[in-house]
């Protein structure tokens, strides 16, 4: 998404300040377009001049569709001026009368400028939080704070979304969310979400978008919503190479990634790779448990424990344009991890009466091992009508996974090994995906879209648990069937949507629609012993609408119906045992929850600050949930029932504030939670209920010369159960980086949870036969050394590709100038706006045109000091700012800093000649820079001249000395 904040830049200060708009009962509208492709152009530049003074009475943006409306125009003659970079602008003379007040002017073609451009491109760097009429997006490129991280890292520090310490997420309270790559599902995910996420890198993550309201083209699956991850891709003309890599005391990665992009034909390679070390910690258990005998037990359990972990991500990936209609899509990514942790020395004791009865000292060693493919090829066909597309998405998507065991009980005397448990348990899960999208507009305010999709989802578990005895003796298996045996578990989902999108011209978006998904489910054991779970049906409909305000604030509110199907880390039949007093089993006759989400937003724009708000509330019948119950004499068996409802009410606020070189963001989230079963079985019936807050807080700080100092904290607290809670936690860190020139790269220190005290998370269970406190302690203290740098250049190609994988932005919202946000503006893939790639900025170094006839002989102006300036025709909050003149021995220095970008830039190439006044000044946008000249004619306390950005448009300047 390159040039958005450039082109919001041009806008604002092309677009005039009005402080008394006489208004009428006039209309002006239509529909702008590319005239080659015919695809609509978004954010150009509409500008109402009056005839008769020359001067501009009204301005406003095109939306995302190409649309732009001007209202309450007083009778009259005008000209209509339509521009946008890299096209040639529309000009044409309308006339509003009494009979004649509602002009519409169709469609309105521009094509593409012949100037030639240099070969600077211009990148826009968008705000860190941005939020949409349907989800909220955090853009994890323009945080440096999770440089060296993962997406746990990086999902941490996203609005609505909690990671516990293992790397569970969770949305708004639920863990039962659908996570995508790039809008796609992937097997990665199936097997364990934590997992998956440690194997993205952290640098290459492009943004996180949350969700709360999935339209009908999404999958209806994820309770509480979809989190989708959307990474860099790069599909410019020319080669790169870039490294990130980063050095730490717990942890340190490497990664190469380059990309070729020749005529119709673009290559990436990629790959990543990370591992964790001196993860240390402890683990402590007290449980009293009372039998099915009537014994009561007390149990306590002391442990420390070690974690060393390695991940890998690999990806390739190309894209060809056969013409400007037909465009394929394809790449191969490959994930690997190889987890190991030791609990050394569990000591376990045993009490009856408060007198000790068993004492026990074991090794535990567990391996988790798992890799990952998934092969994605996309083909798009555009047609000739703006919008209207057809897309086929295939993909396959394989997680095999090895999670293993070996519990050994130990003689507390000399350490010699008694005998040995052993679990193993190979897994896969493959799923085969065709997909099959159109969408068509109807009208200007339309937009019809449905589609079909087809998933084969196929699951194994080959299980085994075995017993050896002393150190070396063979391990045998046990003929038990429930803890050797091979579970097969297919499920086919077969789906159909429709959805329906109207948008007025000014303040409403609305969109409704339907999907309807039949699930057929096989399921068996080893020597085709039938699992019984029916097929079923589902009706998903969702609602969508949202209202612009007068005053730019976004009202909005959203109902959707969602479904949850049981994952195999809730089916696996396997007993997880590796502490034999609290062990794990799936449950493979589980049915699939079904929740209604209530969404209420509000989001408002004051000066330099951002304020959106939000209540929900989320209603789930036949939840699927933990209990838990006494195995044996004292062993806390945990496993999954469909027996229960949740309920969620919440709140959540995020902010966000620029005052000078500060830039402070965060949030919260609250809300109330109740959890009941209504189960007929005593030992399992329960209720809880309570209140759940968790917060961030991010904060950055400009020290110039390219240094920049950030911040990160986040705390959740405890979190409600249906039969106890999981105890609260808190990290935070700080980082301090330099970017080198031209943002080639950087270098830079962080420092995460720096205070040497344990990580301690508390968590307690209680139900009639059980009471449990358990204490987790890790030591995260961690210390790191960031570096990027990247090699080779990439250019824009002149003409614009509209290429295009499957696209689930569901709905947009149009609207003026005065009510402009982030919703408006869907960027495309290639870095471009509206179809059209970002354009290559006239870098280098701007020519001065020299100053005036008779400059020369006028008095030599005295610059010196601070200047307050505007550019004429600037929009609102964004008209200019100051200028700063120092003067040593006969020479000049200087700054500028505008309203708009909220930082100070050096000057440079300050002439003065006379009363002639000339300088420039380089803006950078994401690693590309555009220069600015200035030239001016300066009498006494005041000068006045034009601005040229780069080669692209010259605007009226003009200044006045401040007086101190």
């Amino acid at each position: 998404m390159k040039p958005l904040f450039f082109t919001i830049l041009i806008t604002l200060i092309t677009l005039p300040t009005i402080a008394q708009k006489a208004e009428g009962n006039g209309k002006l509208s239509g529909t702008i377009i590319e005239s080659g492709t015919r695809t609509p152009i978004e954010f150009a530049t509409v500008v109402l001049i009056d005839m008769g003074t020359g001067n501009t009475v009204d301005g406003t943006v095109a939306d995302n569709k190409g649309k732009f409306s001007l209202n309450k125009i007083p009778d009259g003659r005008y000209k209509i001026s339509i521009s946008f970079i890299g096209f040639d602008k529309f000009e044409r003379e309308v006339e509003i009368t009494p009979s004649r007040s509602n002009i519409d002017l169709g469609t309105i073609t521009l094509g593409f400028s012949e100037t030639e451009l240099g070969e600077v491109t211009v990148e826009g760097r968008r705000a860190l939080i941005e939020e949409r009429v349907d989800r909220t997006i955090y853009n994890a490129e323009n945080d440096d704070t999770a440089r060296g991280g993962d997406a746990t890292d990086v999902l941490q520090r996203v609005p609505l979304v909690s990671v516990d310490f293992e790397g569970n997420v969770s949305l708004r309270g639920s863990s039962n969310i659908m996570v995508l790559i790039n809008n796609k599902p992937s097997t990665i995910m199936a097997g364990s979400v934590a997992d998956a996420l440690r194997q993205i890198p952290a640098e290459e993550i492009k943004s996180v978008e949350v969700i709360t309201s999935p339209s009908a083209k999404y999958d209806a699956e994820g309770s509480a919503g979809i989190i989708n991850i959307i990474t860099k891709k790069n599909t410019l003309e020319g080669a790169t190479l870039s490294i990130n890599s980063s050095a730490g005391y717990r942890g340190s990665n490497l990664g190469l990634n380059g990309s070729l992009r020749r005529g119709k034909l673009g290559l990436s390679l990629g790959g990543w790779g990370r591992a964790g070390y001196n993860v240390e910690g402890a683990f402590s258990n007290n449980q009293t448990t009372i039998s099915p005998l009537g014994d009561e037990l007390r149990n306590t359990q002391s442990t420390d424990t070690r974690n060393n972990n390695l991940f890998g991500n690999y990806n390739f990936g190309f894209d060809y344009d056969f013409n400007e209609k037909n465009s394929l899509l394809g790449g191969v990514r490959f994930g690997a991890r190889n987890g190991r942790s030791w609990q050394d020395g569990l000591l376990t004791q045993t009490f009856l009466n408060d007198q000790i009865v068993n004492r026990s000292l074991r090794e535990v060693n567990t391996v988790d091992n798992s890799g990952t493919v998934d092969v994605n090829l996309t083909y798009t066909k555009l047609f000739d009508k703006p919008q209207q597309e057809l897309s086929i998405l295939t993909l396959f998507s394989r997680n095999n996974r090895n999670n293993d065991f070996i519990n050994r009980l130990m003689d507390e005397d000399d350490a010699s090994v008694i005998n040995r448990q052993k679990n193993e348990n190979e897994s896969f899960n493959q799923e085969i995906t065709v997909q099959i999208d159109y969408q068509t507009p109807i009208g200007n305010k339309q937009m019809i879209e449905t589609g079909v999709k087809q998933i084969i989802r196929n699951v194994e578990s080959d299980f085994q648990f075995l017993l050896g005895q002393g150190a070396e003796g063979p391990f045998m298996p046990l003929g038990d069937e429930t803890l050797s045996n091979v579970l097969n578990y297919n499920q086919d989902v077969s789906a159909a949507y429709f959805s329906y999108t109207y948008n007025t011209m000014k303040a409403y978006s609305f969109k409704a629609g339907a999907r309807y998904e039949y699930t057929t489910i096989n399921a068996n054991f080893q020597g085709d012993e039938t699992i019984e779970v029916p097929n079923y049906g589902v009706l998903v409909p969702s609602i969508n609408i949202s209202r612009k305000l007068e005053n730019g604030n976004t009202l909005k509110a959203a109902y959707n119906r969602r479904i949850q199907r049981p994952s195999i880390m809730f089916l696996n039949p396997n007993l997880q045992a590796s502490n034999p007093l609290n062990v794990t089993i799936g449950n493979p006759t589980l049915d699939p929850e079904f929740t209604n989400n209530y969404e209420l937003g509000y989001s408002m724009f004051i000066k330099n600050t951002s304020l959106t708000l939000s209540a929900f509330a989320r209603n789930t019948n036949n939840a699927i949930q933990s209990v838990r119950d006494v195995l044996g004499q004292d062993t806390v068996r945990t496993t999954f029932r469909n027996i229960g409802s949740e309920d969620a009410y919440g709140l959540s606020a995020f902010a966000s504030i620029n005052v000078g070189k500060l830039l402070l963001s965060g949030g919260t989230d609250f809300y109330y939670a109740r959890l009941s079963n209504n189960d007929p079985n005593p030992e399992f019936d329960a209720f809880n209920d309570g209140f759940v807050i968790s917060g961030r807080l991010f904060g950055s700080y400009d020290l110039g010369k390219d240094w920049a100092f950030q911040l990160f904290s986040f705390f959740r607290g405890n979190q409600i159960q249906l039969q106890g809670f999981r105890g609260g936690f808190g990290i935070y860190s700080l980082s301090l980086n330099k970017r080198f020139a031209n943002k080639r790269g950087s270098i830079g220190v962080g420092a995460e949870n720096f205070i040497y005290t344990p990580f301690r998370i508390n968590s307690g269970l209680k139900t009639p036969t059980i009471s449990q406190n358990t204490t987790i302690e890790l030591y995260n203290m961690n210390f790191k050394v960031n570096f990027s740098y990247r090699i080779g250049k990439m250019n824009f190609d002149q003409r614009p590709r509209r290429r295009k994988s499957i696209n689930n932005d569901d709905l947009k919202s149009g609207g003026s100038f005065g009510g402009m946000d982030g919703g408006q503006a869907e960027m495309s893939q290639q870095g471009g706006v509206g179809g059209m790639p970002a354009m290559a900025a006239g870098g280098g170094k701007a020519a001065p045109i020299g100053p005036k006839e008779g400059a020369e002989d006028a008095p030599l102006a005295e610059i010196a000091g601070i200047w307050d300036f505007t550019v004429e025709g600037g929009g609102p909050g964004a008209t200019g700012g100051e200028i700063r003149f120092d003067s040593s021995e006969g020479a000049y220095t200087g700054t500028i800093k505008s309203q708009l970008m909220g930082s100070t830039l050096d000057l440079a190439n300050i002439k003065v000649v006379g009363n002639y006044l000339y300088f420039t000044y380089t803006v950078n946008f994401g690693g590309n820079e555009v220069v600015i000249s200035v030239e001016a004619t300066v009498e006494g306390a005041a000068f006045t001249g034009n601005m040229n950005i780069g080669t692209f448009r010259t605007l009226p300047i003009k200044a006045v000395l401040r007086v101190e």
